[in-house]
């Protein structure tokens, strides 16, 4: 067992380990659509930070983290022995603890409160993520392992941020966004599961990915981060433009030659300054008007 692997003894070891397992660069994949749900169903700025919103904010960037990674983990353990992410890189595989698995359930069950303060579309929005978060990895329906599916079932990640508007707003964000947010994710997800098809075809599963191969995966990304984009310029013409950028980034990956292993790690901070973009664009709108 690797430094990596092991989850130590301590609590602080365990926290740790705990904390790798969540994958803190990927933390505001969930949290991030929880501050521009939040900044776009605001009416005034009084509305930006209240008890309800900030308590989202928190459970999506860490809780909500480690119940997603974690399910994933508990029920990959066998195919990730073939994933040389979980040796070489910022991931650790599940070791088997008790522990652990207390962990990943108590994170999911954090969310349950929520649901006494949000509307009836919130309750829905809510269920609606803590089902694809286990069923993704988790038996009978492991859409992981089902082509396109697995694509499809990822647009869970937009769910924080519709989870988010409707408490604030009351109700469900425009339809084109959340169309436009479910269609980023999927490419996302698919995109980063490029460096993963010849570790996943070792461990006979099969994926969009898998099918597709590299090159039809990249044009598979790059059209949904197209279509995207065009249901974001619905809802406004800047939104569209700022979205624009994915499959601009993805075409230059594609054309440079650049290694999508290493392309993989720069979304994190890709997503960061679009997120923030979307955000701080809306903000200055809700503060000075225009």
């Amino acid at each position: 067992m690797t430094a990596a692997e092991s989850s130590g003894t301590g609590p602080i070891d365990r926290l740790t380990h705990l904390l790798v397992l969540s994958r803190p660069r990927f933390w505001l994949y969930l949290a991030g659509p929880v501050v521009v749900g939040v900044v776009y169903a605001a009416d005034s700025t009084s509305e930006l930070l209240t008890p309800l919103s900030v308590a989202l904010f928190a459970y999506f960037l860490v809780p909500a983290n480690v119940f997603l990674y974690g399910v994933n983990d508990v029920f990959d353990a066998d195919v990730d022995a073939e994933n040389p992410k979980k040796d070489e890189g910022p991931e650790v595989r599940f070791t088997g603890d008790r522990w652990i698995v207390f962990a990943v359930i108590l994170s999911g069950l954090l969310a349950l409160p929520f649901a006494l303060v949000v509307g009836s579309a919130g309750k829905f929005t809510l269920a609606a993520f803590l089902v694809l978060a286990v069923e993704y990895s988790a038996p009978p329906l492991r859409f992981k392992t089902t082509p396109a599916l697995d694509s499809l079932s990822n647009g869970l990640y937009v769910l924080p941020g519709v989870l988010a508007f409707t408490a604030v707003a009351g109700d469900l964000p425009p339809t084109p966004a959340i169309v436009g947010g479910w269609l980023w994710t999927m490419a996302m997800h698919t995109f980063s599961a490029i460096p993963d098809i010849e570790p996943d075809r070792r461990a006979g599963i099969r994926t969009t990915a898998t099918v597709l191969g590299r090159r039809r995966t990249y044009v598979y990304c790059g059209s949904l981060w197209a279509l995207a984009a065009g249901a974001f310029a619905l809802v406004h013409p800047l939104l569209g433009a700022v979205l624009a950028v994915y499959p601009l980034v993805q075409a230059g990956i594609g054309l440079s030659g650049v290694a999508v292993e290493r392309a993989y790690w720069w979304f994190p901070a890709i997503n960061t300054v679009v997120g923030m973009a979307l955000t701080m664009g809306y903000l200055w709108r809700l503060m000075y008007g225009g």
